[in-house]
């Protein structure tokens, strides 16, 4: 019976990953999201019912689950280089004569890639399985991101046939275009800051502590060079569409090039082209072809001697500044914008420019009627990047910022050390009552159904709700006369409002707009002080005790529950039946039997799965930490313990216990 289970979970797991390798590498799914999705669940179902057939490398473990709170810094085997740049085609001439010279003028050939502008990672992989992914750090050293690389799905934890033994493989990790202005649009919905470009964004997300939420962020990862001690090919090219063979996406932009002169027609073709492609690219990676000639050609102090990248020029126009005008956010800050005549800048027509805030126009000197410089770099919105003052008018006059909010006219505050300018009149100002309101319904807060940002300032401007605790006395009647409303619509309306009284705990701490409270800060609060209650009456001391909580947070929820408006919001909640305490479900599992005690895992476990076995630790009251240090209080050891990590507890004597030991301990 045991080994038909085995069988099955093994299927079930070679399966998936060929729908996946299928879906996000050859972009030819072969089954629906679906059934992808119903064999995910049997898979996750049979794994929970047969802990003893536990695999890291799962497809069920890309979904995440694993905090690392400190990354353990890493050497690298290998080192990474940093690239040589070039900036003209005489830049390449130069380079390809000063290698010639080094393999005595023998013919050379070329691998063209484009330079992805993403974020470096290096993959580590033993017996065809990822055993590590690194940053790229200072070149010689950098961080462990396994749990987070984990769960992008571009990316083989198992490979497909038989490779190389140990090799590293090298590349960047990027967001593409489409996921990146998703996920903005998303967050811009729910009230939240868009991110300013892919390439910041996908590098943030390798160093989030949860990889639960990396798994959320529509990641890539696009490979670039293969290393090993002894490779099985004689050219880049041959050793990458070797890795593609066995799982690995290698982009179909790279090309191999016999002359300088196709390498130019190559950087010619995508420097036009290169608006239409799915992600960001800044540039053209040229390398000597040959392995055996890239190992004679060797490196410099910093660089490859075999490689060099051509930077495109940044997209650049030139247009007329019409006026400088004032947008408010939920939170009050106010933002300068551009409003241009409309031109073409990399592909789209651009009629608006942030100007970020009042120390950047005045750094530029920025004035209305002025001829901007625009870039597209990667922004949300283009942005200014200088002025053509020999086309500035005698009539100039400089720029005065604003000094009262453009919604409610309320005088605008600056606090020392902030870029930004802000309105106070938190619960006067238009803006800020409707962007409460929209974050309070986004999905990843009360997901009411049917309520959308037009419609709560419809709402708003009809006079039926001032705060997003009037939401749960409106009725059908006052929403059906309201303009593009239907009986149906209303009823969704109304329908969607009463299901969010389900909504737990820590999504309505969240949904309360808490200035610096996100989604992982309202778990942790939640979580620790168990209802509203008893986090309205804690104290700072009490509050900046909690994990990861510091000044900054704690000053601001103080800020939140001392204002009489927020706490009779809350009150009428409460009465509405919104969830404002941690469930009897929720809490019946949990004790403190753990409380103040830092613990490590390390290796697998026969009883519990890994992500289950950290859930028992949280719910008694314990921390889970990802490496050993004089803070820990004990290791829960399985099966095949790291043995770095068994040296490290033993010259610190700390305590190194089984997992029987652990349920005795618990029960």
């Amino acid at each position: 019976m045991s080994e038909n289970i085995e069988l099955k979970i093994k299927l079930l797991r070679d399966e998936l990953r060929k729908h996946n390798y299928n879906y996000y590498v050859l972009d030819n799914a072969t089954i629906s999201d679906y059934e992808f999705d119903l064999k995910l669940k049997e898979l996750e179902k049979l794994e929970a019912e047969n802990p003893q057939f536990f695999d890291p490398n799962s497809p069920t473990q890309r979904v995440g689950g694993e905090i690392t709170k400190n990354f353990t810094t890493v050497i690298h085997k290998n080192r990474m280089y940093s690239l040589a740049n070039s900036y003209s085609l005489e830049d390449l001439n130069d380079w390809e004569n000063r290698i010639k010279k080094m393999v005595d003028n023998e013919n050379i050939s070329y691998s063209c890639e484009l330079k992805y502008d993403g974020a470096s990672i290096n993959l580590v992989y033993e017996n065809g399985k990822l055993l590590r992914a690194e940053t790229r750090g200072d070149g010689f050293q950098g961080d462990d991101v396994t749990a987070n690389v984990k769960t992008i799905k571009s990316i083989p934890l198992v490979l497909h046939d038989k490779f190389i033994d140990s090799f590293e493989i090298r590349g960047e990790i990027i967001m593409p275009l489409k996921g990146f202005y998703k996920m903005n649009e998303e967050r811009i919905e729910e009230g939240e800051d868009p991110f300013s470009n892919p390439r910041n964004t996908a590098s943030g997300s390798l160093k989030m502590q949860d990889s639960a939420e990396v798994a959320k962020r529509p990641l890539d990862c696009l490979l670039y060079q293969l290393i090993a001690e002894e490779l099985p090919f004689e050219t880049h090219f041959e050793a990458l569409m070797g890795a593609k063979k066995v799982g690995f996406k290698i982009p179909e932009t790279i090309a191999v090039c016999n002359t300088i002169n196709e390498v130019f027609e190559f950087i010619k073709y995508w420097d036009t082209r290169r608006n239409k492609l799915p992600y960001e690219t800044d540039g053209v990676v040229v390398k000597v072809n040959s392995l055996e000639q890239q190992e004679e050609l060797g490196y410099t102090a910093k660089s490859p001697r075999w490689a060099i990248a051509y930077k495109f020029k940044a997209e650049q126009v030139s247009t007329i500044l019409n006026e400088i005008t004032y947008q408010v956010g939920r939170t009050g800050a106010i933002t300068p914008v551009a409003n241009l005549e409309p031109v073409q800048l990399a592909g789209t027509i651009v009629k608006r420019a942030s100007l970020h805030n009042a120390d950047q126009i005045e750094k530029l000197d920025i004035r209305v009627g002025d001829t901007v410089f625009v870039e597209k770099g990667g922004e949300i919105i283009p942005k200014i990047v200088g002025v053509d003052l020999t086309k500035r008018s005698l009539e100039s006059k400089p720029t005065k910022y604003i000094t009262n909010c453009p919604d409610c006219g309320t005088k605008l505050v600056r606090t020392e050390g902030d870029a930004k300018h802000y309105c106070p009149n938190e619960y006067g100002c238009p803006t800020q009552i409707t962007g409460r309101i929209q974050h309070f319904i986004s999905r990843k807060a009360m997901n009411i159904d049917g309520l959308g940002s037009e419609t709560v300032e419809l709402l708003f401007k009809e006079g039926l709700i001032h705060n997003y605790a009037d939401l749960y006395e409106l009725n059908e009647s006052q929403i059906i006369p309201l303009e593009r409303m239907a009986e149906k619509s209303a009823q969704n309306i109304i329908a969607g409002i009463e299901n969010s009284k389900k909504i737990p705990f820590e999504k309505v701490l969240f949904a309360l707009g808490i200035r610096f409270v996100g989604e992982t800060v309202a778990k942790k609060l939640a979580k620790h002080f168990k209802s509203i209650d008893n986090l309205m009456n804690a104290s700072f001391e009490e509050l900046v005790a909690v994990d990861e909580i510091g000044d900054k947070i704690a000053e601001s929820v103080l800020r939140f529950f001392d204002n009489l408006t927020n706490i009779q919001i809350i009150d009428r909640l409460k009465n509405y039946g919104v969830q404002l305490i941690i469930s009897e479900d929720t809490l019946k599992n949990q004790t403190t039997k753990l409380f103040g005690k830092t613990i490590v895992i390390s290796g697998v476990f026969s009883h519990f799965s890994r992500n289950d076995l950290k859930k028992s630790i949280e719910d008694n009251g314990g921390k889970v930490a990802s490496s050993i240090s004089k803070k820990t209080n004990f290791v829960i050891a399985g099966e095949n313990m790291g043995p770095s990590k068994r040296l490290k507890a033993e010259s610190l004597k700390i305590p190194i216990i089984s997992e029987k030991d652990y349920i005795n301990m618990i029960s």
